[in-house]
């Protein structure tokens, strides 16, 4: 099992997000879906996220779900995803118009470990055909919304009579206005990276960037000229990196592009 672990967030960062900017797309939306959780009584709570769908009619049958494009699948330590640490799960393109549902799609490589100890986390029948999240937003020509989705660890762990543990994932979504927003890539991409938008002595965003994938997505930025801190750890055996007056608009969202950054040199 390859595990995305995550650097804890010196900023919190505020629960879940739906936010609308201008964006410059002529062909409907885009959506860019995170992930955060709550903190739970368990060493690790390792969910396996394969796919993300969306759904514009509602209803229970299998009609009407689309997948979006570029999720970054992979197993992900919920654990590491608390005090406001978030990660991007997908940035995707999407028609414009009404989306009813989210659904998550879950395999089978879930677990808990509690004293040192790792259980297989069983997914119930119910819910083996995705985590159902209802959306219910209409979605404008030319507009960037970002979904900011909050899995509750404490409530999604049920040890059963037989001391085994189901996963029933608890995941809650409330929307929050977006001020402005700075967005990227890092390479490479085997790196874990945190992500910090500074102003002056103050840490008013951070992303995290998991490994094997890419993007980072700060949000609730005022308007203002920020400083981007790009930190690989100092095991990574790179070095960081910091881009300095990145302008932020309110409604708008600053795509910085491609930061690579490069080994550290042999001493």
């Amino acid at each position: 099992m390859k595990m995305k672990n995550y650097f804890k967030s010196v900023f919190a960062l505020g629960v879940l997000t739906l936010l609308a900017a201008c964006g410059n797309n002529d062909q409907g939306t885009r959506l860019v879906i995170r992930m955060t959780d709550s903190p739970g009584d368990y060493e690790e709570v390792n969910v396996e996220i394969l796919d993300i769908q969306v759904n514009a009619k509602g209803g229970e049958g299998e009609s009407g779900w689309k997948s979006l494009d570029n999720v970054n699948a992979g197993v992900y330590n919920l654990l590491e995803l608390t005090d406001g640490t978030e990660t991007v799960l997908t940035s995707s393109n999407y028609p414009s118009g009404f989306i009813s549902q989210i659904r998550l799609i879950l395999g089978d490589n879930n677990s808990v470990k509690i004293d040192g100890q790792t259980y297989e986390l069983t997914t119930p029948s119910a819910q083996q055909s995705g985590v159902k999240l209802q959306l219910n937003a209409d979605l404008t020509e030319g507009i960037t919304y970002a979904i900011l989705l909050d899995f509750d660890a404490a409530q999604s762990v049920v040890k059963t009579g037989s001391g085994k543990y189901n996963l029933k994932p608890v995941v809650k979504v409330v929307s929050e206005a977006l001020d402005g927003a700075i967005e990227g890539t890092v390479t490479p991409a085997d790196l874990q990276v945190a992500v910090f938008a500074i102003d002056g002595l103050d840490t008013l965003g951070s992303s995290y960037v998991a490994e094997g994938s890419s993007s980072f997505f700060l949000g609730g930025l005022p308007s203002g000229s920020f400083t981007v801190s790009f930190d690989p750890g100092d095991m990574s055996g790179y070095d960081g990196s910091v881009l300095e007056s990145v302008s932020v608009t309110v409604g708008e969202i600053t795509n910085v592009g491609a930061i690579e950054l490069t080994a550290t040199p042999a001493p």
